[in-house]
């Protein structure tokens, strides 16, 4: 079935509202705070959030990306993550339709949001969000058709990222005596098999490893630090994963279809 515009507009508005949560799981996670009970604050003054200046998006722009009480600046990133939650919430509802594989990739998409801002400010990747989005994985695969609406691509797509990460790490503690990355991205790459599947998975890795590798050059060379500069390869998962969501099936036909020509 395809989306009529009330269903794009009510998609949107569910984005920003959960945008407007998953701030206050970028914000109080990393940092061991409570963030299922207690009210929002201003990260500067402390004084709590009314609701009226709480309303996503729309609340920012009338402070003018102020807190109402200090005026000191707000950041960017709140209403920046309102509007990408609620543009990929819409693009899964265009893509997919009315359909529990909407709802699947709308999960998948709101924690890749959440994993990518937070390992782009804290280089970190917490097992609240990617544990559980292994399960969440596993258990939507039935009813999706990246996946082959089964849950053995799921299963191996979890298992083989998740191992791949494991072992270069392992590796590279081995040789190198150092860290070259964190478990967190084995177990991020093993929640986006779950959800991806395999094929899907490996063409996520792919792209973010491209991805990395371009930005690492460019960051590297501005830098003081020189190659051993950290960077969040996290946030470079989360975009390919979305990439993946969205263009992988099509590139995964084509390139089957490709190998599978007759030789002239």
């Amino acid at each position: 079935m395809s989306a009529t515009w009330l269903w794009v507009l009510y998609a949107g508005l569910v984005g920003l509202c959960v945008g407007s949560f998953l701030n206050v799981l970028i914000y109080r996670v990393p940092r061991g705070l409570p963030w299922a009970v207690s009210r929002s604050r201003c990260p500067s003054c402390g004084q709590p959030i009314a609701a009226w200046d709480n309303i996503p998006l729309l609340s920012y722009l009338i402070l003018l990306g102020r807190c109402r009480t200090c005026r000191e600046r707000i950041s960017v990133r709140y209403p920046l993550v309102e509007a990408l939650t609620a543009a990929l919430f819409v693009a899964c509802l265009l893509r997919f339709g009315l359909s529990l594989a909407s709802v699947a990739a709308a999960v998948f998409c709101l924690l890749s949001v959440a994993l990518a801002f937070i390992d782009a400010e804290h280089y970190l990747l917490p097992d609240l969000l990617t544990l559980p989005g292994v399960l969440l994985g596993l258990a939507a695969s039935s009813w999706v058709p990246w996946t082959e609406f089964s849950w053995r691509p799921a299963l191996l797509g979890a298992v083989l990222g998740g191992g791949l990460l494991w072992a270069i790490y392992g590796a590279w503690l081995l040789l190198r005596k150092e860290e070259g990355m964190g478990l967190g991205d084995a177990k991020m790459l093993a929640m986006q098999g779950a959800f991806l599947g395999w094929k899907n998975m490996l063409l996520t890795l792919l792209v973010a490893a491209v991805l990395g590798s371009v930005v690492g050059v460019v960051v590297m060379r501005s830098r003081s630090e020189g190659w051993k500069t950290r960077l969040p390869f996290g946030t470079f998962l989360a975009a390919a994963g979305v990439f993946a969501l969205f263009f992988g099936p099509s590139i995964v036909a084509w390139y089957s279809g490709f190998l599978s020509r007759p030789s002239p």
